[in-house]
């Protein structure tokens, strides 16, 4: 099935104003849109501007220049009655819930549909119901929201704004707070959500090893403010990915699609083995400072398996042989010997 964009931002610029003539510009003449059916993220640098786009995108900013197109029509001539129906938006920020449980706070997201007295039908009830065990929340529905985990309040949050039933959802930083697996939890529930319910799905994020791997699209946005849109693969393939974040304390690995710390470089060092132990092995030399060259050189590590057991054998230099990758990495900095056999 072709997609669909259901956002378009014509020339978009987006920033502050600082006086009555005065104009602060934090990104400018984008041109680009969001697809039914797609998880797109948002990545940049710190101080990029993508807070400040997700909310001209959301209707909560007005732009700078140019306009965002939501269903064909200006965001900003959308009663928010109406918007809300349309989009929904989760913010890093942490809402304070009172004493409401689970329930009644997904429930708000029910607001945009209901008559002046606010009163939900049973047909209410059924989104509610149903926008929780999507997101895994049903469990936890009755439990006040100031008892919940980070993971599971974040659950909550995603499950109130598809109780508004959007078509679009605006999400900024949600996974921010969250450990590595609950990270991933999130992150698998959305790519499900936006290719099974057709949502298009906006997530901005600094966890750029998992919108790597999850994500459709990816708008990426740098310093300059000039955004660059496409396929994860190929903005890797294409140098944009690496370039957005070049720093000087890390460097972007297009081979493995993560980041590593840049070391102090202490030389080359030939690397022999296989397996498991030989990709760990060849990390900790990397991150120690050394770089791993193939062929014989003067120095290298021999990766020995031998049944359960490993051994890490230095030739050449101060030779011997390590019991494990502390030792190792010891050995090769101070020229003291191993333990091992």
């Amino acid at each position: 099935m072709k997609k669909q964009p259901v956002v378009v931002l014509e020339d978009v610029s987006t920033g502050y104003r600082t006086g009555r003539s005065q104009r602060r510009v934090v990104t400018k003449d984008i041109r680009t849109s969001l697809r039914t059916g797609e998880l797109t993220c948002l990545l940049g640098p710190n101080g990029a501007g993508k807070s400040t786009l997700m909310r001209t995108i959301a209707g909560m900013q007005t732009p700078l220049a140019g306009k965002v197109l939501v269903g064909g029509r200006d965001v900003q001539e959308i009663s928010p009655r109406e918007l809300a129906r349309t989009v929904s938006v989760v913010l890093t920020d942490r809402a304070s819930a009172g004493m409401l449980s689970a329930y009644a706070l997904v429930a708000l997201g029910r607001h945009p549909h209901t008559n002046w007295l606010g009163s939900l039908s049973e047909a209410d009830h059924a989104v509610i119901r149903r926008s929780m065990e999507i997101t895994g929340a049903a469990e936890f529905a009755n439990r006040l929201v100031t008892e919940l985990s980070d993971g599971e309040r974040q659950k909550v949050m995603v499950a109130r704004a598809l109780a508004q039933e959007p078509q679009i959802m605006v999400l900024d930083e949600i996974t921010a707070f969250l450990d590595l697996p609950r990270r991933v939890e999130i992150m698998g529930m959305l790519r499900a959500l936006a290719h099974e319910s057709g949502h298009a799905m906006l997530l901005s994020t600094h966890d750029l090893d998992l919108a790597l791997r999850a994500s459709d699209r990816i708008w990426l946005l740098p310093k300059d403010g000039c955004l660059t849109v496409g396929a994860p693969e190929d903005l890797v393939l294409s140098g944009a990915f690496e370039s957005a974040f070049v720093s000087e304390g890390v460097q972007f690995e297009p081979e493995l699609g993560s980041f590593r710390m840049r070391a102090a470089v202490q030389g080359a060092i030939g690397l022999h083995g296989t397996g498991l132990a030989r990709v760990w092995t060849a990390r900790a030399l990397e991150r120690a400072g050394y770089r791993i060259v193939e062929g014989r050189t003067s120095r290298e590590v021999i990766v020995q398996n031998e049944g359960a057991a490993r051994l890490w054998r230095i030739a050449g230099g101060n030779e011997a042989t390590c019991n494990s990758v502390e030792e190792l990495i010891e050995a090769l900095a101070d020229g003291t010997v191993c333990t091992g056999a």
